[in-house]
């Protein structure tokens, strides 16, 4: 490993210094001695010592591969992902349930890596401030590891698979019985754009998390929110109210995959970081699907401008519709949910820079995000997006 300071994405293009600490091998190599590395209890059957590999990115945790040296029983030389959350992030029971969505789609042999269980059967434990979770390593081509938030994809075969796999998730997801996570930091949900006030619900998870509710009470935020949230939101809750809820990973886009090789003709080999999954909508997570990877939102960002890739949001949707065809309530809601898809993320996102890392710039790129990227699709490029989903739902 380079002894250079390791750097992660921040809020545009650039990389920034971590708000997390790097994970480190004798920290990782603590943590694993709790763990069943062999699928076996006890934990572990001799010496452990791990060697971190690669360490991710991601801003908002802090994460990386690590290779394992000993013990017996089989853990020598095998690659695990190793994850820490501050604990004002995620609980054990928080993860908890995120894992028994892991599993039950790994059971419905969806390409899930395994997530891995101490010797007391727990998927996630504490220590002091931290809560960790490890994983088996995913397979394929991590080929998207090292993109930003909102990055495209490399090719509409990529934008087609990725649409395929999501739809999988859905059908998988059908069956699994788990009632909603609540609102916290870094999470999805569909709390605010199925409230008959959402204004109203806004202030209710704000209440949950002062230093967002101080946040809030600085901006004009009921008057952003009348204007260019709550409108898209009446005009899509009548049909979110017709459609059933399932579970939904929450944020799907390219660099949460996997791939089969670096080929623009790959397909999808693992499917990863169900961090934000919650009870939602499949129309929702396939409106999240499309705004996380078809739209230039870093342009929009650095010069006012963005662009929409209707050739990936079309391959995706054929993909998607290759393996689960869309109700005509879900077609027909999808403009009207796109604008508005992100609004719970985005409120979590600045409860977490306001409350946990005390960001005021980032809480500030948040609020960007919140109104920004809603504004955006009242423009001409936005409305030709709307628009194409538009006609292909009359189709």
């Amino acid at each position: 490993m380079t002894s250079e300071p390791l750097l992660v994405h921040g809020m545009g293009r650039e990389l920034v210094a971590p708000a997390w600490a790097p994970l480190t091998a004798p920290e990782v190599t603590e943590v694993l001695r709790g763990y069943r590395l062999d699928g076996t209890a006890p934990a572990v059957t001799g010496p452990l010592s791990a060697v971190v590999t690669w360490r991710s990115p991601r801003p908002m945790s802090a994460a990386c591969l690590a290779s394992l040296a000993g013990p017996d029983g089989g853990a020598a030389g095998r690659t695990v992902f190793v994850k820490r959350h501050g604990a004002a992030v995620r609980s054990v029971a928080q993860l908890a349930a995120e894992h028994a969505f892991a599993r039950h789609l790994r059971d419905c042999g969806l390409p899930v890596p395994a997530v891995l269980t101490a010797a007391d059967g727990a998927t996630a434990v504490r220590h002091g401030g931290y809560v960790y979770e490890v994983h088996q390593a995913a397979p394929g081509h991590d080929l998207y590891r090292d993109a930003p938030s909102w990055t495209p994809f490399l090719s509409t075969d990529h934008a087609r698979a990725a649409g395929a796999m999501l739809a999988r998730v859905h059908l998988a997801a059908e069956s699994f019985r788990q009632p909603a996570r609540p609102f916290a930091p870094l999470m999805t949900s569909c709390e605010v754009i199925t409230a008959a006030d959402p204004a109203g619900q806004v202030a209710r998870l704000a209440a949950r998390w002062p230093a967002l509710e101080r946040y809030l009470g600085r901006r004009r935020w009921r008057q952003d929110a009348g204007r260019h949230l709550v409108p898209a939101m009446g005009r899509a809750q009548p049909a979110l109210a017709s459609l059933p809820r399932c579970w939904a990973h929450g944020d799907w886009h390219p660099s949460n995959l996997t791939w089969t090789s670096a080929a623009p003709s790959a397909d999808v080999a693992g499917i990863i970081d169900l961090g934000l999954a919650n009870l939602t909508y499949a129309v929702h997570d396939l409106a999240i699907a499309l705004e996380r990877s078809v739209v230039s939102w870093l342009d929009l960002a650095e010069g006012g401008e963005a662009r929409a890739d209707l050739a990936a949001a079309g391959a995706l949707l054929d993909g998607y519709q290759s393996v689960r065809k869309l109700a005509p309530a879900e077609a027909a809601v999808l403009p009207d949910l796109l604008p508005v898809c992100h609004v719970e993320y985005a409120l979590s996102e600045i409860a977490y820079f306001t409350g946990v890392v005390g960001s005021s710039a980032d809480a500030d790129l948040g609020y960007d995000y919140l109104i920004g990227h809603a504004r955006w699709f009242g423009t001409p490029e936005g409305t030709r997006l709307l628009g194409y989903l538009r006609r292909r739902a009359a189709r």
